[in-house]
């Protein structure tokens, strides 16, 4: 049950975020279309009801206490949840939303193409997608849950994992296949700037340990792929992405078959946050999918 005699108005928290980020009760004033007057007497609104001095005056500026710069930081958070869920009440007024943040190429090769069923069996629940690259806060975001890839290295959350990653050696056929791993060393090469130490493993794998050779870097899988498809080099790409290209002969094997990636995919949410029905269904529905 919420304590409501200290539980401060909209109105006060917007007027105190307001003047935080600018500095005076004048401008914070006009960007929330109020007098002066009216910005300071909600400032001092709040402060009464929680009988904290929340501003000290530094010649033409407000500038807020310590202790209230702790709580416009919550503050703000909270603002931002609220605009959030109304944004997400107005987008899907019938159903519950949920917010994932996604790895752009597992998303859409392996995500997206399940996501139809889901949403047969789940029709009362909207999924937003957004792209996040790495691990991020949960408490100053929307995101219900997000598609992790790495070791369970993300601090506050809860883990699915979802699969182990597989990637292969491949170059367009004018490149492939070539006799010897170390014959790659003739060859540009791709890599993801997050996975600078791969080819040194995929070397190592076969047999020629301690190089790190260089590489043309990309940070997403999905341009790596295609100048892989185009001639530019050869690129060490999870087995799931090429699956197509290889079939239909865009992309030839390097050497050898498949290694084992150092990295898995999760699905992970935050532990200290209550699961909402859209994510608890998910959750539900990826692990009957998974087995």
């Amino acid at each position: 049950m919420l304590a409501r005699r200290y539980l401060p108005s909209i109105p006060s928290l917007l007027a105190l975020e307001a003047v935080d980020r600018l500095g005076t009760a004048s401008a914070a004033a006009a960007e929330l279309n109020l007098t002066q007057g009216a910005v300071s007497r909600q400032l001092q609104v709040l402060e009464g009801q929680l009988g904290v001095a929340l501003l000290v005056r530094d010649r033409h500026r407000l500038r807020l206490t310590p202790a209230a710069q702790d709580f416009v930081t919550e503050a703000r958070a909270a603002l931002h949840r609220l605009d959030q869920a109304a944004l997400a009440l107005r987008a899907n007024p019938s159903g519950g939303s949920l917010n994932l943040a996604i790895l752009p190429a597992f998303g859409m090769h392996w995500l997206a193409p399940r996501l139809a069923k889901f949403a047969g069996l789940h029709p009362e629940v909207t999924v937003n997608l957004s792209t996040r690259l790495k691990p991020f806060d949960f408490t100053d975001s929307r995101f219900d849950a997000a598609i992790h890839y790495g070791r369970q290295d993300w601090a506050g959350v809860d883990y699915l994992k979802l699969m182990d990653e597989e990637i292969l050696a491949v170059a367009a056929p004018a490149l492939a296949p070539i006799a010897a791993a170390h014959q790659a060393l003739t060859l540009p090469l791709l890599q993801l700037d997050s996975r600078t130490g791969d080819w040194g493993r995929w070397l190592a794998h076969h047999g020629s340990g301690g190089l790190r050779p260089p590489a043309m870097m990309f940070d997403q899988f999905a341009t790596m792929q295609q100048a892989a498809i185009h001639g530019m080099g050869a690129a060490l790409l999870p087995v799931y992405l090429i699956t197509r290209d290889l079939a239909e002969g865009r992309l030839m094997p390097l050497f050898g078959p498949p290694i084992r990636a150092l990295g898995s995919y999760y699905l992970v949410w935050p532990k200290d946050r209550p699961k909402r029905a859209p994510l608890t269904s998910f959750i539900a529905w990826l692990g009957g999918e998974l087995g």
